[in-house]
């Protein structure tokens, strides 16, 4: 509390919440990463729109670097403060502010829990539908700076879809209020597009409106055993041909190993390479059905080697625990994560080449694979050794991310599905995004934020 700017701080903004702990610096300075070592200045929690703004207003005086955080359960960095920034946490601010039954929307503040939101929505009859296993902790804010996905792109798509419209606080301390919630708004550019997936580099996301929608039809889960990598496409053509998915999930026998290690119920009898969890629509006889008709057509032609079906909603969540648990169960590891996609159509040729590529890249590493393969998004876990040094380790790792960037550039795909760029794959970000693209990022950057405080070094070097 004796540097003068956070005197200052606290002169400008008198009822502002801010720590300065040891403890406190590590706990907000830091995201799921866990390779940096928080550095941060101090934590400013703001309770009010007005407080971010003032709080903006001080860091450009200063030219103090601000790091915005919601939850923090990204995994490539991008809630990292490590340089003496000063972190910014919205959790205070994680309320609803207003449900409009007419328009079907939920104005919730920037901090708000995901799970929180899930709940408000069904106090109503309804449903925000953007739905992962980090629903507990991460935040509506932080899910919308990174576009995130999910487990439900499939049937919903990604974040972006769902945002009717934002309330942001620019870099220059300029109070946004994007689309305002319309429907049709074909007056210029949308900036609120561009907030979206824009990692806390463009503007502080303070408020949303997100668009609900009518609750599924009863659903069921199945999970599904595969004898091998190859026939993966061919079970999700025949499941999509015959059903209304939700979702399709994929892992290997390596991931419900660790699952299974963490406590969660075997499923079958006999062990198998690859298991597919899949969740559809099933309101009535016919739907039951079709998916016993899938089921056994993927069985006579080899796809599928074993199955379950859920018959209550315990044996649904037990079902899904098996894939949502995985994160958790292999984080003692340290995983170096890649997050990657490609068009579905080119996942067969790509899958068979990532496979190569990481077999003999990492022939003593335990490697953890799962996806949300009915939108393209692989999800890799490269687990470190106990007897490999952190520096080690993160060092292979980044050399086969080089050749992994290459084989998603011929591919078409991105570096990035769904955590954000951040600190990790910013090296990258030439493999997804041409020269001209990201000179044009670095022009908007300077539009938004023209002192460059919020969020620097994340992305791309300014």
């Amino acid at each position: 509390m004796t540097d003068p700017r956070i005197a200052d701080l606290l002169a400008s903004v008198p009822d502002l919440r801010l720590k300065t702990d040891a403890a406190d610096l590590e706990h907000y300075g830091r995201d799921w990463t866990r390779r940096w070592t928080p550095a941060p200045l101090a934590i400013a929690l703001p309770a009010t729109v007005e407080e971010v703004q003032a709080v903006v207003r001080w860091a450009n005086r200063h030219r103090v670097a601000i790091v915005p955080s919601g939850g923090r359960t990204g995994l490539s960095g991008g809630a990292v403060a490590a340089n003496g920034e000063l972190g910014l946490s919205l959790e205070r601010m994680n309320k609803v502010v207003e449900f409009d039954r007419v328009d079907r929307t939920l104005t919730v503040q920037a901090g708000m829990p995901l799970e929180a939101v899930h709940n408000a929505a069904a106090e109503h009859g309804l449903i925000y539908p953007v739905d992962f296993a980090a629903r507990g902790s991460c935040s509506i804010g932080g899910n919308i700076a990174t576009n995130a996905g999910g487990i439900r792109v499939i049937r919903y798509g990604n974040t972006r879809e769902w945002i009717a419209g934002l309330t942001v606080v620019t870099g220059g301390g300029e109070l946004l209020h994007l689309n305002r919630g319309l429907v049709k708004n074909s007056s210029g550019y949308d900036f609120r597009q561009l907030m979206i997936g824009s990692e806390g580099t463009l503007g502080i996301v303070v408020e949303a409106v997100l668009r609900l929608t009518d609750p599924p039809p009863p659903t069921n889960v199945m999970l599904l055993a595969l004898p091998s990598f190859e026939v993966l496409m061919q079970v999700f053509a025949e499941f999509r041909g015959r059903l209304r998915l939700e979702a399709f999930e994929f892992f290997t026998d390596r991931a419900l190993a660790h699952v299974l290690a963490h406590g969660a119920q075997k499923p079958l009898e006999d062990e198998y390479p690859f298991y597919v969890v899949t969740e559809f629509a099933s309101n009535d006889e016919a739907t039951e059905a079709a998916a016993m008709a899938a089921f056994e057509h993927c069985m006579e032609q080899g796809w599928v080697a074993d199955g379950v079906i859920s018959q209550s909603e315990a044996q649904a969540q037990q079902i899904w625990r098996l894939r949502e648990g995985i994160t958790e169960s292999v984080a003692r590891y340290k995983p170096y994560k890649n997050d990657v996609s490609v068009r579905v159509s080119a996942m067969p040729a790509f899958l068979r080449q990532a496979e190569a590529l990481l077999g003999e890249a990492y022939p003593h590493f335990d490697v953890v694979w799962f996806g949300h393969i009915g939108d393209g998004n692989l999800h890799i876990n490269v687990l470190k050794p106990d007897d490999t040094s952190d520096a080690d380790f993160v060092a292979q790792c980044e050399h086969v991310t080089k050749l992994l960037a290459q084989a998603l550039q011929e591919h078409g795909g991105s570096i990035s599905a769904e955590h954000g760029i951040g600190l990790v794959k910013k090296p990258y970000l030439g493999s997804t995004r041409s020269e001209a693209e990201i000179a044009l990022m670095r022009g908007v950057k300077q539009v938004f934020d023209p002192n460059g405080i919020l969020n620097p070094g994340k992305l791309f070097d300014s």
